[in-house]
């Protein structure tokens, strides 16, 4: 009996490990930080971001493929607002696409994780999908029913490719979770910064998107908008000495951020000697949850009914809206400290 039971555990474990592989769970990683027989990941996420704009989406990027605990399930590059000084191509997510491939390279991962394009146009309107690959994506990872791992959706930029995603399928917003970087401060929780504009900028690149998403969808809501994502300040001192000598992926973050520092200088856009990382709170919500009873335990939120988002980009009240969390304040310390913690760890694993 004893032999038996010995037995039937061990197929019981090769059946449980042929089934990760299946599932996809089995990935590629940074070769030599984290031993696999100690952290596995705990939830999927798909990553969507404007990677051809702000620089700060490339941090949260590289921090996120540097974390174990969550498994990468795609990369979305997303479209940048028309007219925005970053990219005025019209071609943004294809760009983005490429800037993730890019990292990918540097990194040696190539290959390793599905990278999709999202849409290079914002919604026209709020009923009508923009079609990519990046929304069919989305819908093909929440619709599976072979895992029990939770899928986030950790969104850095505008909401066109999960806004289309719902529209094509709304039985999504049962499956999913929405970690968003963007929409305004709420009048009564914060006060906006000198010289702000009504229309936050993630908000601004689809209007629309985010009428679907908070307005029309029943989909779970982690906000951080822009009162809270203003808070992850990295400065220039850092980044030259933890950020800057870490090796080519290292230096490759830096230049962008520098890239940037100059250029406002030459435009007389001077952003002095700090850089709002402000997209890396996706990380501190996902892969650097608690050890026990599993949430951003260090990070505060309270709950409020989702607002209704009208044509001004400002929140008004609704009284049917379901209850989203609304980040307050977040936990800046334990986010670079990982961050540069990962950093120096790749680096050397590279050696």
């Amino acid at each position: 009996m004893k032999n038996f039971t010995a037995l039937l555990t061990l197929t019981c474990c090769l059946l449980t490990t042929c089934l990760f592989a299946q599932n996809g769970s089995t990935q590629k990683r940074p070769n030599g930080i984290f031993a696999e027989d100690v952290i596995k990941p705990r939830m999927r996420i798909i990553i969507d971001n404007d990677f051809g704009g702000d620089p700060d989406g490339l941090f949260e990027l590289v921090q996120h493929l540097l974390s174990p605990s969550v498994e990468i399930r795609g990369i979305i590059g997303s479209h940048l607002r028309e007219g925005d000084g970053f990219d005025k191509s019209g071609e943004t997510a294809a760009n983005a696409k490429k800037k993730i491939e890019e990292v990918l390279s540097i990194m040696n991962l190539a290959k390793t994780y599905p990278v999709y394009q999202g849409s290079n146009f914002a919604l026209e309107n709020d009923s009508t999908a923009q079609p990519s690959e990046a929304a069919k994506a989305i819908v093909k990872e929440a619709m599976r029913d072979d895992t029990k791992l939770p899928l986030y959706v950790v969104c850095g930029a505008g909401l066109t490719d999960l806004a289309s995603a719902y529209l094509m399928e709304p039985k999504i917003a049962d499956r999913l979770t929405l970690i968003w970087i963007g929409g305004p401060e709420y009048p009564e929780l914060a006060t906006p910064p000198p010289g702000y504009t009504s229309l936050e900028y993630n908000l601004a690149i689809d209007l629309k998107a985010g009428q679907v998403i908070f307005n029309k969808s029943s989909i779970p809501i982690w906000q951080v908008p822009r009162n809270a994502y203003r808070q992850i300040i990295m400065p220039y001192s850092d980044l030259l000495l933890k950020v800057k000598t870490q090796g080519k992926i290292g230096e490759y973050l830096a230049n962008n951020i520098e890239r940037v520092m100059k250029m406002s200088i030459k435009y007389n856009f001077n952003v002095g000697e700090t850089y709002i990382i402000g997209d890396s709170p996706l990380v501190l919500l996902t892969a650097l949850q608690s050890s026990f009873e599993a949430d951003p335990s260090s990070s505060t939120y309270v709950l409020r009914q989702s607002p209704f988002i009208n044509n001004q980009g400002l929140y008004e009240v609704n009284h049917n809206g379901r209850n989203i969390r609304v980040y307050t304040h977040l936990d800046a310390p334990l986010l670079l400290a990982d961050l540069y913690a990962k950093l120096a760890l790749f680096n050397q694993s590279r050696q």
